[in-house]
């Protein structure tokens, strides 16, 4: 595989792009694996990489029913942050940020993580001042990018807003994080695929899992459509699909349900918003930026019955068409160019789970809700950490399937899922 390098990249330019080879390879399943990772988007190759590298572990595949970034991970608005202010949440996405911002220098790949800050509207009092003390909390605890902007500060950097006194939902200021910003979910799966089959990791595509086999508290195999292949230790990453993989390891039921999530990009334009907006503290869901190639990607409210299509549907066309309007009028002769969906794993809390389950080897990563893209290297890096060492690190150890037992919610409202998901 070649490095990437500024002068290779200027001779393949040079000399017709002719000289590239294969970026990953495309092996036979063998028999046996050490670790066996199924799910072949962003977590479970993060988790592959992470395993190899941060441990050492090179008998490892990852298993994806159909081809590398063809589910969830090419179904989302690339959109990473990290402001969490609950205790577990606080930690893990700072971690995940900081991982963010030296990825494509560790993976050697341009993800095009581009820190263009996230603006999340704010339209009341009562609204202003409970970001404040959200974000006082993240200043305090190692976030010092976490600002809150007026009025003024607000209409000098973002000046194509509905800042109309008869507004439905008046904008008052904005809760910044500067840090934040966007990434290439393409350049993210195939950053992390090179990286981790350049470490000996094998990337099994077309190969859905059809059944799994289980002598006791233990997995001994899974049943696939490229053949059965035994397994030492096996994590589930799938998002939205885990509750079909659990119920083949034949356990019972898991606090997630899965929705679909829409989400839509528009024609080019001109440079027009170099920052993420949110708005969704007065009673809608609406978030918005705009992409390298000029397309305005957004997105709104999930839809509120549980589904695994990945179609769209009219009803969240409007829903998100009216949110649109509502914050950027400008955007109303502005043609549709893309609709797509992708199924989330929504857990009770808002909070995702990473954990053993009870089979002794089988470990869990779901329940992302609306930031597993954010989540990525983060994810990959502790859900890595727990199947090497067969124990939760204390960063993840309150994010067990346990918790709801214990009392404990791990409750972002307003920061991860839409706070309707609670009641």
């Amino acid at each position: 595989m070649t490095r990437f390098s500024a002068w290779n990249v200027l001779w393949q330019g040079i000399t017709g792009q002719k000289g590239w080879t294969r970026q990953w390879r495309d092996p036979e399943p063998k028999s046996h694996y050490g670790v066996i990772i199924v799910g072949g988007g962003l977590h479970g190759l993060a988790t592959a990489y992470y395993l190899a590298k941060n441990h050492g572990l090179r008998n490892v595949a990852v298993l994806e029913k159909g081809w590398i970034g063809g589910g969830n991970a090419g179904r989302n608005t690339t959109i990473v942050r990290s402001n969490y202010a609950r205790p577990g949440n606080r930690q893990f996405y700072a971690h995940s940020l900081k991982l963010w911002e030296e990825l494509s220098h560790v993976l050697n790949y341009n993800v095009m993580f581009s820190q263009r800050s996230h603006i999340a509207l704010l339209h009341s009092p009562s609204a202003i001042d409970a970001a404040a003390r959200n974000y006082n909390t993240l200043r305090r605890t190692g976030t010092p990018d976490a600002e809150i902007w007026g009025l003024e500060q607000l209409k000098q950097a973002v000046p194509h807003l509905n800042y109309a006194e008869g507004a439905r939902f008046p904008v008052m200021g904005a809760a910044v994080q500067k840090r934040a910003g966007t990434a290439r979910h393409d350049a993210v799966v195939w950053g992390y695929a090179r990286a981790a089959d350049q470490l000996g990791v094998d990337i099994l595509q077309n190969c859905a899992v059809t059944g799994v086999e289980r002598d006791g508290g233990r997995i001994t195999a899974l049943e696939t459509t490229r053949g059965r292949i035994t397994a030492g230790k096996v994590g589930f990453a799938v998002a939205g699909n885990t509750s079909r993989l659990w119920n083949m390891a034949g356990l019972g039921r898991l606090p997630i349900e899965s929705h679909k999530l829409q989400a839509f990009v528009s024609e080019p334009l001109k440079p027009l918003l170099d920052q993420v907006v949110v708005f969704g503290m007065g009673g809608a869901h609406f978030y918005i930026s705009q992409s390298d190639k000029g397309g305005m990607v957004f997105g709104g409210d999930l839809d509120w019955y549980k589904s695994y299509a990945q179609r769209g549907n009219l009803p969240i066309v409007q829903d998100v068409a009216e949110a649109a309007m509502s914050v950027m009028p400008c955007l109303g002769r502005v043609k549709l160019l893309r609709h797509w969906a992708g199924v989330v794993d929504m857990s009770m809390d808002g909070s995702h789970f990473i954990c053993p389950t009870p089979l002794d080897n089988l470990y869990l990563n779901t329940g992302w809700n609306y930031g597993g893209f954010k989540a990525t290297p983060a994810a990959g890096w502790w859900f890595a950490d727990l199947i090497a060492n067969e124990r939760p690190a204390p960063m993840i150890a309150d994010f067990d399937l346990k918790r709801f037992e214990r009392g404990l919610q791990i409750d972002e409202r307003g920061a991860g899922p839409d706070p309707k998901l609670h009641g």
